[in-house]
């Protein structure tokens, strides 16, 4: 990308209506410091993405003339004056975030729904969007052009007829429709990664929990959370045919609709044993925060392929302050990762990462320990969907990472065979060729 390029500020009047603002260049920040995004830091805004405004919370750019930094708190009145809104872009999964949208987090009065807030900016030269994002994942399985509603409501109907009396298919076609959860969707077109939530409860208590939210001033919860425990026969009716027909056929426990996984290792563990009995077929993936090591020795045995650990930090004091763990320590999940290892598992890491985080110095020189020590083998870069001042505050964080670019192509440059992604992998893919090379992707989808 050429450094001529101009990047102005994107801001909202009251109504919503979004524009470009001609005194200000784009500005993004890192934790809660602002700075100009670098050009190996902005890519054309993916096609699946979207905009949104950031209520009350007035924008930040840098004078187009003078260089400096300025907080835009109203409109000129040339142009009606009146209220104006910081402009955030959701950008579609397959690309990590590089820089937060710059603005006075300290104004709005409200906590933020749990969306990922991305910096975006208008490019004068393309008379177009762009946003701090990197693509980290080339699978196109995920892009919206391939979840029409119009086809898959009649397939949900249909299933759930047939199987009425089976409550894990009646949960799934409503993450389908009313959630619009893209693996269950996947479940009733017969392809690709379906989901087997199993699990009520859960060990951790996270910030940012999409299912369950305990204190009445946190932030709401995106779904309702899953309030049954499936058989072994239920869970085996969902993904035994699945597993048998499937293209690129991967059945997932953990799920966003239920709490972890973990907590029913010994129905997860028969129903594995159940489907391996019954066809060889597809990979059998676990989600899970791996906090009793226990059990991924009984998931293992059982003939579960591949684990996603998620974590937002490899730091026992940030994953606690969001984690904030129940019964369990970090150093559990660290045990679990090697046994995980240690048992043939493919692992990964469910990386929740966030600007200023996991970028920071200390951060990136314990993630390169941890994929050295255990053996991590792929690193999902996903964006932590949170109230960005909500999470700064509750990490007790100060001063600014190296930047998200910076980090990714340090930790590939001296772990050359660590793999970044954004979703789960059927194992015929475990290792594709030219994986230790490949790095950077390209920067767009066109």
């Amino acid at each position: 990308m050429s450094r001529t390029k101009t990047f102005l500020t994107v801001v909202a009047d009251a109504t919503g209506e979004v524009f470009e603002y001609p005194e200000l260049l784009m500005a993004g920040m890192n934790g809660t410091s602002c700075c100009r995004p670098q050009a190996d830091e902005l890519i054309p805004l993916p096609e699946g993405s979207r905009l949104f405004t950031i209520p009350d919370t007035p924008p930040i750019g840098f004078d187009r003339r003078s260089g400096e930094r300025k907080t835009l708190t109203a409109l000129p009145k040339s142009w009606g004056g009146g209220p104006v809104q910081a402009v955030s872009a959701f950008v579609t999964p397959a690309f990590t975030r590089t820089l937060l949208p710059a603005a006075d987090y300290t104004q709005k009065k409200v906590e933020l729904t749990l969306w990922s807030y991305t910096a975006v900016g208008w490019c004068v030269e393309e008379e177009r969007f762009y946003v701090a994002a990197v693509r980290v994942d080339r699978n196109r399985q995920w892009e919206p052009q391939y979840f029409d509603d119009r086809l898959l409501d009649p397939l949900v109907r249909r299933r759930v007829a047939e199987q009425q009396e089976n409550r894990l298919v009646v949960q799934l076609s409503r993450c389908a429709l009313d959630y619009h959860c893209f693996a269950a969707k996947n479940l009733f077109f017969g392809r690709w990664e379906a989901p087997l939530p199993t699990s009520p409860a859960c060990n951790a208590q996270c910030l940012g929990c999409i299912s369950y939210q305990e204190e009445p001033k946190a932030c709401q919860s995106s779904q309702d959370r899953l309030d049954f425990v499936p058989t072994v026969e239920e869970i085996c009716q969902v993904a035994v045919p699945h597993l048998q027909h499937a293209e690129n056929a991967i059945v997932s426990f953990g799920q966003g609709c239920e709490g972890d996984p973990i907590l029913q290792t010994d129905t997860i563990a028969a129903a594995v044993r159940e489907m391996r009995r019954q066809t060889t077929r597809g990979t059998i993936n676990f989600n899970s925060n791996a906090s009793i090591p226990d059990a991924i020795d009984k998931l293992a045995k059982a003939g579960v392929d591949s684990i996603r650990i998620s974590l937002n930090s490899v730091q026992e004091r940030f994953y606690n302050a969001y984690y904030r763990p129940r019964h369990y320590r970090f150093s559990d999940v660290m045990e679990s990762a090697r046994r995980a290892k240690q048992h043939g598992m493919f692992t990964m890491l469910n990386y929740l990462v966030f600007p200023g985080i996991s970028d920071r110095e200390d951060e990136v020189e314990r993630l390169q320990e941890v994929i050295e020590e255990i053996g991590i083998d792929l690193i999902q870069m996903r964006n932590l969907s949170i109230d960005p001042l909500m999470y700064w505050r509750a990490m007790g964080a100060e001063g600014q990472g190296i930047g998200m670019k910076t980090m990714l192509d340090r930790i590939k440059r001296e772990i050359p065979r660590i793999q970044y992604g954004y979703f789960n992998r059927c194992k015929e893919n475990f290792y594709p060729p030219g994986y230790e090379t490949d790095w950077p992707l390209p920067a767009s989808i066109g």
